[in-house]
């Protein structure tokens, strides 16, 4: 027979008295007790605290796979991953950037340098090769070529007071080219020294009396003989360029006929233009040696 979980035993052969007595005195071992609700308690805490370490594992390792990924790794090992706090990592990849001396390229060789002196100024010359084609066109302008001709008696080439100029400053050619257009002619010359200082000085003891002679020939009747024209005269490196313009029919050039004028300063630039070519060609062909 069961009297319940928890009861004392039920002995006949003690009077009831006793039997009630006995059961009344026992008490819980509140001590029992409380030891096993402390250990129940820190086996729950200890479960929580592992619980917690294997969450922060599985989050370091989370972290661990971003950088690595972040890297650019395409491999990821099973090696453990030490990783400093993030006010710990490194902002640079630890490489030094590579450095390189500074340089700088050679100074472009000076076109000048090649038509200042007749050292350096070597490549072939000519009229047709200063002076190409059969016209020039200077915007709307076309002027046709007329007669050129070339000649190393340089006094010959001028009238008046430049043949001793050019004489006294030891010429040594004299190119000259005529263009046409509307009545109206112009004779380039171009007269070669073997220095720049010997042009110069040919521009600076010119004066007004000092001027080319007009090449006519090749449909270009006489011009400028006896009629008042146009002159100038100016150099660049080792040359001395002059032009001397004026009316085909004998007509006097005065300072109203702008033609003139016109035609006279278009081909004194493209002598210039000309020249200045020469040097930048030569210094070109010099530069790729």
């Amino acid at each position: 027979m069961s009297y319940g979980q928890g009861e004392p035993p039920w002995d006949p052969w003690k009077p009831g008295s006793q039997q009630q007595q006995q059961w009344d005195n026992r008490t819980p071992d509140w001590a029992a007790l409380a030891e096993a609700s402390e250990s129940r308690n820190k086996r729950r805490k200890l479960l929580l605290i592992g619980g917690a370490a294997v969450a922060t594992v599985a989050v370091g390792a989370a972290v661990a796979v971003a950088v690595v990924s972040a890297n650019g790794d395409s491999q990821a090992d099973n090696k453990p991953t030490n990783l400093p706090a993030t006010a710990d990592l490194p902002s640079g990849s630890g490489t030094a950037d590579p450095s390189f001396e500074p340089t700088s390229a050679p100074p472009p060789l000076d076109p000048k340098d090649f038509i200042s002196s007749a050292g350096k100024d070597t490549a072939p010359i000519s009229p047709d090769i200063l002076f190409p084609g059969t016209q020039l066109t200077v915007g709307e302008r076309v002027y046709a070529k007329g007669p050129k001709t070339s000649t190393t008696d340089c006094a010959s080439a001028a009238l008046k007071t430049l043949p001793a100029v050019l004489t006294k400053n030891d010429c040594t050619r004299v190119m000259r080219v005529t263009y046409s257009k509307d009545g109206v002619a112009v004779t380039i010359g171009v007269a070669l020294f073997d220095t720049e200082a010997q042009a110069s000085a040919v521009k600076k003891e010119a004066d007004k009396k000092s001027i080319i002679a007009s090449l006519s020939g090749s449909g270009v009747p006489a011009f400028c003989r006896t009629a008042v024209c146009r002159s100038t005269t100016n150099s660049y490196g080792r040359y001395a360029y002059f032009t001397l313009a004026g009316f085909t029919n004998g007509k006097d050039v005065t300072e109203k006929d702008e033609d003139v004028f016109t035609t006279g300063d278009d081909l004194a630039r493209f002598s210039f233009n000309q020249i200045h070519r020469r040097g930048e060609a030569q210094a070109s062909a010099a530069a790729n040696q």
